[in-house]
């Protein structure tokens, strides 16, 4: 009885009390640790029994590589039906999708009306850098007045529907510019986060946030460069423990005594967005000549012996690991410790840590790093004393934190078996899960011009392949073979209540299980 009044409270209340395990943002949380808590379903006993439960193809065209965005999950929905587990994954064309997670089967859909003109201003508006589409992981709120989910359309507005049956909370709100390109949301409080990048519709490149609890909406936007400083890590910001704003950018201009904050690791006040800090590497200008840039990686955060750690990496392949709350130092140039791990030849397409990270911490206490690689290893990086095969095409590298002369450093720990371009990896009862793209991620022909959307479709290396890994070794546990159709574009995984949950470029959503789990 009592837990039938727990129910109905909760559904009185708008359904404001989520008591199980849920997925409700990029990486799983807004430090965007990629760590699963709360996953007890899945072992490294269990997981080699992993198989399709259920894939859905969505009726969402593909906007040049765009197809879908990575998953996010939230249980318990309640409804006057019961209680629900849905899967929330926006659509390029413009839709949004909440899933059964049970069944497979749409629970309810959504499709943003956008009447203002696509732009036609630059080279590259309507191909993959600016594919004039919906590009945002969405992020779900549980607070009052119930659970709710955000997302941007392509014209630019916010929306904040009602997770129960998609309904408008609140009328759209303009929050970026339309047609421009938006990253991951993250949520801290009732501030709403995106970052924008490619100058796409000549958009000012930076970090946007709106309080979506204030009475006209307000955004405030911090502006990296108005033609350079990209932010387009897959995760967009993350948010560290006391709420402050951190994210790296990309190529442009650097100077920092006249506000140019290319190739920089920036830490912003909360809700105003206001600069209190900065990390810029010794070499950011040889980075930004070459296009190594760092704005293609999203940061993590994570606590070390009483302390706030942050790692972000780069094209150039060097993982770099700051103190949060003071980066960089009083001169703001230097690390905690960096070292360089890939991009050999300094390639500016499928070399380097791209994406996003994971970490967690094992029963022992022991916090772990775990960096998607694109191509081999640096022939001069530090030794893993752990490898699972030659990797010539990428992997996933391990590694520990640990006290290095007095200070917190990244020490490798292993390497896995070889991955075409792996996505960002997630965590989870001590396996780790990544997924092989099978992207064709050139973009340059020998002859100087760009490669074609349909080219690099057409040149992809096969299928988007899920990997389980033993978290302490790197070991294969799983691997999903060809059970996947098509490749991924800058995806990403969920995992929730024994499931893990990704999408692929033809607009396929897929949920693994272990029968009987």
């Amino acid at each position: 009885m009592q837990t039938i009044s727990r129910i109905l409270a909760a559904i009185a209340m708008g359904c404001t009390a989520v008591s199980a395990a849920s997925w409700l943002t990029f990486g799983g949380d807004a430090q965007r640790s990629g760590w699963a808590k709360e996953e007890s379903s899945l072992t490294k006993d269990n997981v080699k029994g992993l198989q399709l439960e259920w894939k859905i193809k969505l009726d969402n065209e593909a906007k040049e590589l765009n197809g879908l965005t990575v998953p996010v999950v939230i249980n318990p929905v309640y409804t006057n039906h019961g209680s629900f587990e849905y899967v929330i994954v926006g659509g390029s064309s413009d839709n949004l999708y909440a899933i059964d997670a049970d069944t497979g089967k749409v629970a309810w859909q959504k499709h943003f009306t956008n009447e203002i003109p696509a732009p036609k201003t630059t080279t590259y508006e309507g191909s993959y850098f600016c594919p004039q589409a919906l590009n945002d992981t969405p992020v779900i709120s549980t607070s009052k007045p119930g659970p709710t989910a955000y997302v941007i359309s392509i014209d630019g507005k916010l929306h904040a529907l009602n997770v129960v049956n998609g309904e408008d909370r609140f009328p759209p709100q303009q929050f970026v510019p339309a047609y421009s390109k938006n990253w991951s949301l993250n949520l801290s409080g009732d501030t709403v986060y995106t970052t924008i990048s490619q100058n796409c519709n000549n958009t000012k490149n930076g970090v946007a946030a709106m309080d979506v609890k204030s009475a006209d909406k307000t955004v405030s936007f911090f502006q990296a460069d108005t033609y350079g400083g990209g932010i387009w890590g897959r995760g967009g910001v993350a948010i560290g423990s006391t709420g402050m704003v951190y994210a790296a950018t990309g190529d442009g201009p650097v100077d920092a005594n006249s506000g140019k904050y290319a190739d920089t690791v920036l830490a912003l006040s909360g809700k105003d967005l206001k600069l209190l800090d900065y990390f810029l590497p010794a070499n950011a200008n040889y980075l930004t000549r070459k296009d190594l840039d760092m704005g293609n990686t999203s940061p993590v955060i994570f606590p070390y012996k009483g302390r706030e750690l942050l790692v972000t990496a780069g094209k150039e392949g060097t993982l770099v690991l700051l103190d949060a709350k003071a980066l960089g130092g009083e001169a703001h140039n230097k690390p905690l410790f960096q070292a360089r791990y890939l991009n050999e030849e300094n390639d500016i397409a499928g070399r380097g840590v791209w994406g996003a990270f994971a970490t967690w911490e094992d029963p022992s206490g022991t916090r772990w790093i775990y960096a998607p690689a694109w191509g081999p290893l640096h022939s001069k990086a530090q030794t893993f004393p752990v490898t699972n095969g030659a990797t010539p095409n990428g992997s996933l590298m391990a590694f520990k934190v640990e006290d290095k002369d007095g200070q917190p450093a990244l020490t490798p720990a292993w390497v896995s078996r070889d991955m075409e371009m792996p996505e960002p990896p997630v965590v989870a009862n001590g396996v780790v899960f990544v997924v092989s793209s099978g992207e064709f991620t050139r973009q340059i022909k020998e002859n100087g011009q760009l490669y074609t959307t349909k080219e690099r479709i057409e040149n992809s290396k096969g299928n988007a392949t899920l990997y389980a890994l033993d978290a302490a070794t790197g070991k294969e546990l799983y691997s999903s073979g060809k059970t996947m159709q098509s490749f991924t574009h800058f995806g990403g995984l969920a995992v929730n209540d024994g499931r893990v949950f990704l999408t692929t470029h033809d607009s396929t959503i897929y949920a693994f299980s272990v029968k009987g789990e």
